[in-house]
């Protein structure tokens, strides 16, 4: 991946999770979660989906998903309008995390 994970092994789950939140999760990054679902399973417990796992260690409130996709689509818009193209999704869901999770650094 990039150097962005070096010693943050759970930072690539969420962003993972913000990705897959706003669609724009790519198959090799979904391959590579999927991938650690059962060690994730293992060492957090529970049976849920990867993204479940994540919500649960993070403490996400019920409906951030949603929440995530709809200040992607408004700043999706203004981006586009004020730049004539579309923003980067990964760039996104990065700096979302950098800023709103401080347990992921």
């Amino acid at each position: 991946m990039s150097d962005r994970y070096d010693g943050k092994p759970f930072l690539i789950l969420i962003d993972a999770w913000v990705l897959d939140a706003i669609g724009h999760l790519d198959a090799d990054w979904q391959a590579t979660v999927e991938a650690m679902e059962p060690q994730l399973r293992q060492t957090f417990g529970g049976e849920g989906a990867w993204q479940e796992i994540v919500a649960e260690q993070m403490k996400f409130p019920e409906g951030l998903g949603a929440q995530v996709e709809q200040i992607w689509l408004d700043g999706k818009a203004r981006f586009e309008e004020a730049r004539g193209e579309a923003p980067d999704p990964v760039a996104f869901a990065q700096m979302f995390v950098d800023k709103n999770f401080q347990r992921a650094e």
